[in-house]
C-alpha cells in the first residue's frame, strides 16, 4: 500500500489542524493504520494508531485528550485531528500502515512521506 500525508502548516498555540492520509490499493481496510512523528533531533514517537474496522484505537500519552484518529475505508483515508496544539508538537508527522494493531514502528512496513506541522507560541 503506498500512503500519502497531507494537512500540515503552521499554526498558532491553541489551535488546530487535521492531518489526512490517504492511500492506494484495495487492501486498505485490511491495516491497521498509525500515525507518528519526528521532531529535530529526537526519536520517531507513535501519536496514534486504529485497527482494522476501527474497532480499537490507541493514542499516544503526550497527546490523549487532544488529538483523535479516525478511518474511512470508503475513501481510503485515515484522519488525524489535532486539538490545543503545544509548541511541542511541531514536529515532521508520518502515517503508515501494519498488518497487526501495534504502537511499535518496527511492526509498520509501509509509510508516507511526512508532512511538517508547525506551532508557534
Amino acid at each position: 500500500v503506498q500512503l500519502q500525508a497531507s494537512g500540515g502548516g503552521l499554526v498558532q498555540a491553541g489551535g488546530s489542524l487535521r492531518l489526512s492520509c490517504g492511500a492506494s490499493g484495495r487492501t486498505f481496510s485490511m491495516y491497521s493504520l498509525g500515525w507518528f512523528r519526528q521532531a529535530p533531533g529526537k526519536e520517531r514517537e507513535f501519536v496514534a494508531t486504529i485497527g482494522r474496522f476501527g474497532s480499537l484505537t490507541a493514542i499516544g500519552n503526550s497527546v490523549k485528550d487532544r488529538f483523535t484518529i479516525s478511518r474511512d475505508d470508503a475513501k481510503n483515508t485515515v484522519v488525524l485531528q489535532m486539538n490545543s496544539l503545544k509548541p511541542e508538537d511541531t514536529a515532521v508527522y508520518y502515517c503508515a500502515a501494519s498488518d497487526k494493531f501495534t504502537l511499535g514502528p518496527e511492526e509498520y512496513h509501509s509509510w508516507g512521506q511526512g508532512t511538517l506541522v508547525t506551532v508557534s507560541s
